[in-house]
């Protein structure tokens, strides 16, 4: 078992190479740019609502080409945000041939993991292994957000470097790949690749244990983005720059069909469509580490806003999804409604 000595050890190293320094974060300006002045005068104070957590927010407005941006330029981590282009990079694999959605991946009882939004995939799971299709792991990642489902596509299709190339190859920059859920959990709880809690551990070490996860994690530069990144990715989906009409469609459709209605979706008038993916961390100490949404807004006259939220270190509490909301309601008022 990793010493304390080591894990320091292990996040010093972190921190030197971290692309979100927490330090940074907290006594850096804000550096907004908008052409919307509007906006950005609601986004400012839902920014100050935010702390002691710092708040990022990208938003673009596809017709009118207004743009508003609060520490857009910063990373942050993505979590579950990243089913969505993991997903993209899947789906240009059924479309250039070298996959199928009917074709089947195997998955062993060991490589199922919790701490899903909805485990659809855990849930069911039984025996010591079971197939899914593609098509399956797809609903599973983006609409429910099962963390079994994206580690098993980030493998069939040849791991995360795979996916970091397709985002590089369609020019989207500052959006990380680098892990799946599961190894970004071993960092959550302070754990080494392929290292598990143990039973034995006292409350004490235990307690020690997360308290470095966790500061690990916030320093962590793997799988992050910035919001502007985000907003390239939905730009770009958006624009069917990403995938063929087909497979745009069907990705859409699945954000469409997300399934946690507290964050962005929440301050979203119902006669809108809204296509998005949330990301959650953990939480310690009453804080959570990464609080997330991206999406992109769609009117019915075919005016589309995209949006992209990060909220990082912040009071876990219900004040997380009304701020979201709020968000949500600051653009679509901005947009003439």
């Amino acid at each position: 078992m990793m010493t304390s000595t080591m894990r320091r050890a292990c996040i010093a190293a972190a921190l030197a190479f971290a692309c979100v320094p927490t330090a940074t974060l907290a006594s850096e300006p804000a550096s907004p740019t908008s052409s919307n002045p509007a906006l950005q005068q609601s986004l400012d104070a839902l920014v100050l609502r935010a702390r002691p957590g710092t708040l990022g927010i990208a938003v673009l407005d596809l017709t009118s080409g207004q743009s508003t941006r609060i520490n857009a330029g910063r990373a942050f981590p993505m979590m579950s945000v990243f089913k969505a282009p993991v997903a993209a990079a899947v789906l240009a694999r059924v479309d250039d041939g070298s996959l199928s959605l009917q074709q089947t991946v195997t998955i062993t009882r060991g490589q199922v993991q919790g701490g899903s939004a909805i485990p659809s995939i855990g849930a069911h799971f039984h025996g010591e292994q079971m197939t899914f299709t593609v098509e399956q792991l797809l609903k599973a990642a983006v609409s429910e957000s099962d963390n079994t489902a994206v580690n098993a596509l980030i493998r069939t299709v040849g791991g995360p470097g795979v996916v970091m190339a397709y985002l590089h190859s369609h020019g989207i920059e500052g959006m990380r790949v680098d892990t799946d859920e599961a190894g970004i959990a071993q960092v959550f709880y302070g754990l080494r690749p392929g290292e598990t809690e143990s039973a034995q551990e006292s409350d004490e070490a235990v307690e020690h244990r997360r308290k470095l996860g966790y500061q690990a994690f916030l320093a962590d530069p793997r799988n992050c983005a910035t919001p502007d990144a985000a907003i390239v990715f939905l730009r770009k989906l958006a624009g069917r720059e990403l995938l063929s009409p087909a497979s745009t469609q069907r990705l859409l459709a699945l954000m469409d069909a997300q399934t946690i209605p507290n964050r962005l979706r929440a301050g979203i008038p119902n006669d809108l469509q809204f296509a998005d993916k949330t990301g959650t961390s953990g939480a310690l100490d009453g804080r959570t580490g990464a609080y997330n949404d991206i999406g992109i807004i769609r009117w019915p006259d075919g005016r589309q806003v995209l949006i992209a939220a990060f909220l990082l270190d912040s009071r876990a509490s219900d004040e997380q999804a009304a701020l979201f909301a709020d968000i949500a309601r600051a653009v679509v008022r901005s947009a003439g409604r």
